[in-house]
């Protein structure tokens, strides 16, 4: 028996990384983020919960459906909640304070500061912190401030968005950009119309008869649509802390 001296042998590639929410029924929607992925969460203030989330199980293992890195949390609003992401860490049976010694925070009071953050530090954040996942809490609420030219910040915002954009798919990481409820203005709209036409994924959180529930409004590959959260006798947040000791 003779065997061929030009064999080639090819590797066999990774199959890529992916980073779960694991909630019941929104799991059937919308499964995992994977690099690469620029996506907004908006809607309810329950969001927190989902980035919360999101923090948390990107520190697990990939057969847990985590991303094994830390997250750098980029907090243009004051939205960073030590007590929340405590409780979560306590329902996946993980240290909290290991936890958020993985968590590293970067905090804006203008947008000419987070504009800096985001332009001038984050490409060497993500390599001085080796993250995965990088969080950007509230992103418009700061070029909103009434003494900010609005022409002014609406180009600042195109173009920081555009970066982010561009960043996400050249050093293949995951982005997650929250947007709040605000009340209704022209100005407001063009912000999250900005937001969402940059992001490759926009998902949301609202009530239809009192009920939370996800919705998928933007996705490359997923069917969009919307499902409802397990159960209405509880809040968000409460619901998240069980299905993750789950």
């Amino acid at each position: 028996m003779s065997t061929r001296a030009n064999t080639v042998l090819k590797a066999i590639p990774s199959p890529p990384l992916r980073l779960s929410l694991n909630i019941e029924n929104v799991d059937s929607l919308f499964p995992y983020l994977t690099l690469g992925d620029f996506a907004v969460l908006q809607g309810s203030s329950a969001v927190r919960s989902i980035v919360n989330l999101l923090c948390v199980r990107a520190q697990l293992s990939h057969q847990l459906g985590g991303l094994e890195t830390n997250v750098l949390f980029v907090d243009g609003g004051n939205s960073f909640r030590l007590y929340d992401i405590s409780r979560i860490a306590q329902s996946h049976q993980l240290d909290p304070r290991k936890v958020l010694e993985r968590i590293f925070i970067s905090r804006a009071f203008t947008p000419y500061q987070l504009t800096a953050l985001i332009q001038e530090k984050l490409q060497n954040a993500v390599k001085k912190y080796e993250t995965k996942l990088v969080v950007l809490s509230n992103l418009a609420q700061l070029f909103l401030d009434k003494d900010i030219p609005k022409k002014e910040a609406q180009k600042i915002f195109l173009q920081i968005t555009s970066y982010l954009r561009d960043f996400t798919r050249k050093n293949q990481i995951i982005i997650v950009a929250t947007h709040p409820p605000y009340y209704w203005s022209k100005n407001r709209m063009f912000f999250k119309e900005v937001l969402c036409a940059r992001a490759n994924i926009v998902a949301s959180i609202s009530k239809s008869k009192n009920r939370p529930h996800f919705v998928l409004e933007k996705h490359p590959k997923f069917k969009l649509g919307k499902v409802e959260f397990p159960s209405d006798q509880i809040t968000l947040t409460k619901f998240l802390d069980a299905e993750s000791s789950g």
